[in-house]
């Protein structure tokens, strides 16, 4: 879900707000950052944001992010008023792209008629079959979702919605790559897929807490960027980088330019020097995140009080995108130790994000950590990515590579296409 803008903005109509209780979500215990009750925005704040926004866009496509929470919460009237303010708001040369992040268990065919019709991209969060999907993906009453995930899903089909999967990666799903990924593609019939490493950061002394679901005596903890250990649901670095090349190696022989998947795109894209994925750009701080009540956050993984850094009822997002605050936070990413400037694959990784930079070096810089398993996946895939780098260069298509003998003449070797009869059905 991108935007043509210098920066993008992640609205949370809904502000931490969800009908789920997943038990890796580092975003439910935002709602301690605020003592209203009702943390849902108003038409007053959505009319100055889609203002502020469009007065702010270029010419061209301009995208509006809504996520959560689940901004699903805030109701279909909610949306149709978004949809019309932007209509009656935009200048004649821009055209709003609608992009809505959802758990899919609100979506009925009301709803899916009502994205579909409006163009909306919709992004699902699913993580694999219903056995690893449910493993966190849990209701209020500490069941499974899946089926009412699928029921959502079915609808979007339904609508002919324009649709993706987003795919937490964790301890539940890490050693299952291949399954995930053929599930996916053959079970769902997805063509755009994300892949989301799980990483919950947590100082020692909170680990009891943070393993009980960011809970204390019942009472919620506010998620925080800070501490070195994790918790035992988060992604193994060695499983993760395991789970991108299993993945990979289903992608290559027979889906490229079929299934699209944000890792690859965009490691592929950062051998033209445009990586897509702001966690792999040399800098970052150009994507912020917008609260119920118009607060804006340097980032949406740091919506903490130390990273707010404006309203949009006080300054337009061009002075906030630019602020020194904002340039302040821009500074975290290319702050890399000896190691990783020295690595041949920081034109792909450029360190990863800096919110999981927590590992102690020797330098006393702090290395990313998942960096085992960035180091493992773009040593597998590099030489593909090249091959197929080369081929774009030439005017050739990148499913080129696909063939065996051009594959073999590029110095890339194709990995045997996996027998697809035990993919799982939904």
């Amino acid at each position: 879900m991108t935007s043509p803008l210098p920066f993008s903005v992640v609205v949370k109509p809904t502000g931490a707000a969800c009908n789920l209780d997943c038990q890796y979500c580092f975003f439910l215990s935002k709602e301690l950052l605020y003592s209203a009750r009702s943390q849902m925005m108003g038409e007053d704040t959505l009319e100055e944001y889609v203002r502020a926004h469009l007065r702010a866009s270029p010419d061209g496509e301009v995208a509006m992010l809504w996520q959560g929470g689940e901004p699903a919460l805030r109701g279909l009237p909610f949306f149709r008023a978004a949809v019309d303010a932007c209509e009656r708001h935009r200048r004649p040369a821009q055209r709003v792209r609608h992009c809505l992040q959802t758990n899919g268990t609100l979506i009925d065919d009301e709803w899916a008629r009502f994205l579909a019709d409006n163009g909306f991209l919709v992004g699902v969060s699913i993580d694999g079959p219903a056995p690893l999907h449910d493993a966190y993906r849990l209701n209020r009453g500490g069941r499974g979702t899946h089926s009412m995930v699928m029921r959502g899903w079915e609808a979007l089909e339904r609508a002919g919605a324009d649709v993706n999967v987003l795919c937490a990666v964790h301890a539940a799903n890490q050693d299952h790559g291949a399954e995930v990924y053929r599930y996916f593609r053959d079970g769902l019939g997805a063509r755009f897929l994300q892949f989301i490493p799980i990483v919950e950061r947590v100082p020692a002394a909170a680990l009891a807490q943070a393993e009980a679901g960011w809970r204390s005596g019942g009472a919620a903890l506010l998620y925080r960027q800070e501490g070195d250990r994790v918790t035992s649901r988060s992604a193994s670095p060695a499983s993760y980088g395991a789970f991108l090349c299993e993945v990979f190696d289903q992608w290559l022989p027979r889906d490229v330019g079929g299934v699209f998947v944000q890792d690859f795109d965009s490691a592929l894209s950062a051998l033209f020097g445009a990586p897509t994925v702001c966690a792999h750009a040399p800098r970052c701080g150009a994507n912020m995140a917008m609260e119920f009540n118009g607060d804006v956050y340097a980032c949406d993984h740091w919506v903490e009080p130390d990273w707010l850094i404006g309203n949009i009822a006080d300054s337009s997002f061009a002075q906030l995108a630019f602020s020194p605050r904002m340039r302040e936070f821009a500074e975290k990413k290319p702050d890399l130790d000896p190691g990783c400037r020295s690595c041949p694959h920081l034109p792909l990784c450029w360190g990863g994000c800096p919110k999981d930079r927590f590992v102690p070096t020797a330098s006393g810089a702090r290395r990313n950590y998942l960096c085992e398993g960035y180091r493992a996946f773009y040593s597998h895939a590099s030489p593909a990515l090249a091959a197929m780098a080369r081929l774009l260069r030439s005017g050739r298509p990148a499913s080129d590579i696909m063939d065996p003998g051009t594959a073999a003449l590029l110095g890339a070797a194709l990995p045997a296409v996996a027998d697809d009869s035990c993919a799982p059905a939904r």
